[in-house]
């Protein structure tokens, strides 16, 4: 395959990584109708309001709104929901939960500012605003990630670096976001910064080793405009490689700052496991790998595929696709930036042959144009990953009318105390 042929083409500076915008937002908000008409029936209730035994600022954060109910009746709420989305198309299989459904996250995010008495204070921000909840530890993260923003709390006021202020535009650390190896064990340190010059930074580099030698690498991200934007373009590595390495589906995935990847690999391996049973790949078929991200689902694919082909519109995700390829000596992959309806109208139109389409697109679902395309290339099998069932059975609707039938579907709970769960439905062409 040529580059021309299927359109690769720089799409220029992407200044919106909408995958990984306000993460936090979309894992601990992202609730549907449906879902919520499970969570009464059920009997759920809406967020507390106080403190609870769990954790005393749920009332405030708004991240884990499910926290004082058992983990069985939440599945019992998400399996609910999502059976009655998915009641017009197929009856879905048992929901797939947790065993160990705390510390998930491999990916934290923690916002800094300063309290009334200008001493540093780091945490989530309140639900619906930007002021920041202090939090030290979190049900539902990382341990050792929430123990290196403490630290780097503590170490700002003896380097005099001050948390930046958005009401006053004065200060430095904006945010610190880690990112960690399941598997591995590796870990990022990503400090976000309002000005690029962070000063004693050697000296902070060394200080915090001291504290957490098991970090692998600290990566400085430049954010100086006024946005609600966690991370900025600029980036400077100040130690280690500037990435981290994960091992998922027995392969090895390199992790960058604003690579996409899933936030919980135990649900993720389960969740991908029945996405490739699925597929049904037998060896020769040609895969493409829509919203493909850092490669994940593409390359665990290429084992049993004939060839795949990724498309993924974030430049620094298909860097690290590419990386991931060659580390794992996949050599029947290959990738493109660009959008993926664009991409899938540029093969339609050139008539390519595809036998299966893995899409996993963003929350807001794929566009029409997207669809329309899968619809002309007539692959026989959809299997289509979705982070919001609401917009999954928007575009079943979709493709149903355009000769597609669901034949399984199931929910996979990756977000354990909140009301979002991720679903893989596989659909059939019934019609040539």
């Amino acid at each position: 395959m040529t580059t021309a042929k299927y359109g690769e083409k720089n799409m220029g500076k992407n200044t919106m990584y909408q995958r990984q915008k306000n993460e936090r937002q979309r894992t601990a908000a992202g609730s549907t109708a449906a879902v919520a008409e499970g969570t009464k029936s059920a009997g759920m209730q809406k967020k507390p309001k106080t403190k609870t035994a769990l954790c005393p600022v749920a009332g405030k954060c708004g991240g884990c709104r499910w926290i004082e109910r058992p983990y069985g009746e939440q599945l019992k709420a998400k399996e609910t929901g999502f059976r009655k989305l998915m009641e017009p198309y197929c009856k879905p299989e048992p929901i797939i939960g947790m065993k160990q459904p705390t510390h998930y996250r491999n990916k934290v995010h923690a916002a800094f500012g300063e309290d009334r008495r200008h001493n540093a204070i780091s945490g989530i921000y309140e639900e619906k605003s930007h002021r920041i909840v202090p939090v030290d530890s979190c049900l539902i993260e990382n341990k050792k990630a929430d123990e290196i923003i403490v630290s780097v709390r503590g170490l700002l006021k003896s380097f005099k670096i001050r948390p930046y202020s958005e009401d006053t535009g004065y200060g430095l650390l904006r945010h610190v976001l880690i990112r960690t190896g399941h598997v591995t064990g590796q870990i990022m340190v990503v400090l976000v910064l309002g000005s690029p010059i962070m000063p004693s930074k050697n000296n902070f580099v060394k200080a915090l080793l001291k504290l957490h030698p098991e970090i692998t690498t600290i990566v400085i991200n430049v954010n100086d405009r006024n946005t609600s934007m966690v991370l900025g373009d600029r980036e400077q590595v100040i130690y280690g490689k500037g990435y981290i390495e994960d091992e998922l589906c027995g392969k090895i995935f390199r992790i960058s700052p604003k690579s996409f990847y899933q936030v919980n690999p135990v649900q993720t391996e389960k969740l991908y496991g029945k996405a490739m049973e699925y597929a049904g790949l037998t060896g020769s078929e040609v895969v493409v790998d829509a919203y493909c991200g850092t490669g994940t689902i593409g390359i665990i694919a290429a084992e049993k595929a004939g060839k795949v082909i990724g498309v993924e519109l974030n430049p620094d995700a298909v860097r690290d696709a590419k990386s991931n390829a060659k580390r794992n000596e996949v050599n029947n992959i290959e990738f493109y930036q660009n959008d993926a309806g664009k991409f899938l109208v540029e093969m339609a139109q050139q008539k390519a042959k595809v036998d299966v389409v893995l899409m996993d697109p963003p929350r807001s679902g794929s566009s029409e144009e997207f669809l329309n395309s899968v619809a002309q290339l007539a692959p026989k099998r959809v299997v289509y990953i979705s982070c919001n069932p609401e917009t999954l059975v928007r575009d079943i609707k979709y493709l149903t009318k355009r000769g597609y039938t669901v034949q399984k579907g199931v929910a996979v709970d990756m977000f354990p105390f909140t009301d979002s769960c991720e679903a893989v439905v596989w659909m059939k062409r019934t019609e040539r």
